[in-house]
């Protein structure tokens, strides 16, 4: 007798079961803009300095499904003052079933990323131009990539930091 999914995880899946994504949810979880040396920052001459700062974090809210959350820092200074500081962290509920374990973790640590850049793009250039400041794009990022890194230094660490140095493979 086959057994009928009716939308309840199975006990364990089978090979004949498919693997499923579905994005639940895409929200702004946290978002801040400061200016603290308005409005004479307005008025100071000189070339501005962007730093951008990328972090991401994964968490598990129940069984299959996953908090994705991209926090974004851009800061821009003037010398040594802060021009503005703009922080947001773009987040999404996305429901994975059936996947073996490194298919999953390259799941959330690449695709679903991907997914969330183009909201945390959008939300950050308007935070930056509703500010008062030229716009700010942020470029495409690589998420592959940075995943790729992080499994090279998870191995690293595994191996109890016996890999060379960085810059010396």
């Amino acid at each position: 007798m086959a057994e009928q999914n009716n939308g309840t995880a199975a006990a364990a899946p089978t090979n004949d079961q498919q693997a499923q994504f579905t994005i639940q949810k895409i929200y702004v979880k946290d978002v801040s803009f400061e200016v603290p040396n308005s409005p004479q920052i307005f008025n100071e001459p000189g070339q501005p300095q962007l730093e951008l700062n990328l972090n991401q974090k994964v968490g598990r809210v129940a069984d299959g499904l996953f908090e994705v959350v991209l926090h974004v820092t851009l800061t821009c200074k003037l010398a040594d003052k802060t021009v503005y500081l703009a922080e947001v962290q773009q987040a999404g509920l996305f429901a994975l079933a059936n996947f073996d374990e490194r298919t999953l973790d390259m799941m959330l640590g690449t695709y679903c990323p991907n997914v969330l850049f183009p909201y945390v793009r959008q939300t950050l250039g308007e935070l930056v131009s509703n500010g008062g400041f030229p716009p700010f794009y942020l470029q495409p990022i690589n998420f592959e990539a940075l995943y790729a890194e992080g499994l090279r230094r998870r191995a690293e660490q595994a191996q109890g930091g016996q890999a060379p140095e960085a810059g010396n493979a």
